[in-house]
């Protein structure tokens, strides 16, 4: 049975489905002329594709519209509820299919990336001999949750959360189609509005929310849906985040590069998106602990305890008072000077001594605190800095195959630039010689 043929008392975002690519709305990049989608409407294609987006986006829609416009078989199969005979049943009676009548088959696998390795590996023979033309949605990146071998016979198009237009659209057909709402019902603007936000770019949502708010307004003997029906329908906004999978790396990334880019305010939502959406707050106290030493450094040193006070309150308070307090050290990691001279200087260092780039310890700093230390020169001709006025001896420290590297390189951001006067004058202090 096709998706479309559920019947009046399915939810009302079934009965909704777009029934021809015409109908579809968004997701324009992904259906461009001459991509995967476009070929395989055309039959110009036998490509297996893997719909790699949020909830919502319509990835269910394209597999089902694929096969109606290919007049294939269309078999559904979930990794959740599926396994390996399963697997191999569709493909048995896929070739069945090729056989008897010339038709092919169209393979839909939600959630592909439930599947485990052995199931995955079951679809290889499948795929590879066009028995089936597989469509495979994910809410994950492939790259991480679809082994190697099955994503080099696929190609992976991306689809996107719905932009507000597109969720209106949807909505305003659906109050108005005979398969939707049937113009029972008038919506207010205001409504309207609360509906789009609440979706969060899911058409799904925003179709249940509606037909929710729908049934409020019926509930109190009024053709108006009103934003208070929606409010009542909608108490909660469940956000795209999904703190073990891949929008956890996409959010920490938007998260972390707003902070280092001087911006608290996208900061602030990356960070209600990731503490909305359950993210561990202590997860995110370290990444900006090391994102205080990474990106801040020495242009402005308070940062980093201030961070290491956050991760420790955090620890003892939880949430949801936890949530002020990394606030706190966001803004302030935000609003504060940056600077990455520290890891450029400790990833200089390491590469050298990765390198082998690291000559011999100079005898006169050697440990010369042992019997016969002094027969091998270790320790002699060493200066205790104390013994000088100034605090400073004038020698060499590094290997001599290094006496002429610097690794760290002063920003001039901040306090930083302050550093950067007294790393030149020890350095000539230590050296005998004028840096300018």
């Amino acid at each position: 049975m096709s998706l479309f043929d559920s019947g009046f008392t399915s939810p009302l975002a079934v009965r909704m489905r777009p029934r021809s690519f015409e109908d579809l709305v968004g997701q324009s990049q992904a259906l461009l002329p001459g991509g995967p989608i476009q070929q395989l409407i055309t039959g110009n294609s036998t490509v297996s594709v893997i719909l790699w987006g949020p909830p919502g986006s319509g990835k269910t829609t394209i597999a089902n519209l694929l096969s109606i416009h290919t007049d294939s078989k269309f078999q559904e199969l979930s990794a959740v509820t599926a396994g390996v005979r399963d697997v191999r049943a569709v493909i048995d009676s896929a070739r069945e299919q090729q056989s008897l009548y010339s038709r092919g088959t169209v393979l839909f696998i939600d959630e592909v990336h439930r599947f485990s390795k052995s199931q995955q590996d079951a679809l290889l023979p499948a795929v590879e001999n066009g028995w089936v033309t597989l469509i495979a949605a994910t809410t994950e990146n492939p790259s991480f949750s679809v082994i190697s071998p099955l994503l080099s016979r696929s190609v992976v198009v991306k689809l996107e959360l719905l932009d507000e237009s597109s969720i209106t659209l949807l909505v305003q057909r659906a109050v108005e189609s005979e398969r939707g709402l049937k113009s029972e019902f008038v919506l207010d603007p205001l409504a309207l509005q609360s509906l789009v936000q609440a979706s969060g770019g899911d058409a799904r949502r925003a179709l249940t929310g509606l037909e929710a708010s729908s049934n409020s307004a019926r509930s109190r003997a009024s053709s108006i849906i009103s934003a208070e029906d929606v409010q009542t329908a909608v108490a909660y906004v469940a956000i795209n985040y999904d703190k073990d999978g891949d929008s956890h790396y996409d959010v920490i990334s938007a998260f972390i590069k707003s902070v280092r880019g001087s911006d608290p305010d996208a900061a602030l939502h990356y960070l209600a998106r990731m503490l909305h959406g359950g993210e561990d707050p202590r997860f995110i106290a370290r990444r900006l602990m090391i994102l205080a030493s990474e990106d801040i450094g020495l242009a402005d040193s308070t940062v980093l305890p201030a961070c290491v006070a956050a991760a420790q309150s955090v620890a003892i308070v939880g949430m949801p008072e936890a949530q002020i307090i990394l606030a706190h050290v966001t803004i302030l990691s935000s609003l504060a000077p940056k600077s990455n001279s520290v890891v450029l200087a400790i990833n200089s260092a390491m590469a050298d001594v990765q390198s082998g780039r690291v000559g011999s310890v100079p005898n006169h700093l050697r440990d010369g605190h042992y019997k016969g230390a002094e027969s091998l020169g270790h320790g002699v001709g060493y200066q205790y800095p104390h013994d000088n006025e100034s605090g400073v001896a004038p020698q060499s420290y590094l290997p001599d195959l290094l006496a002429k590297t610097d690794y760290y390189h002063p920003s001039t951001h901040g306090a930083e630039e302050r550093w950067a006067g007294i790393a030149k004058r020890l350095k000539e202090m230590r050296t005998g010689r004028s840096l300018d």
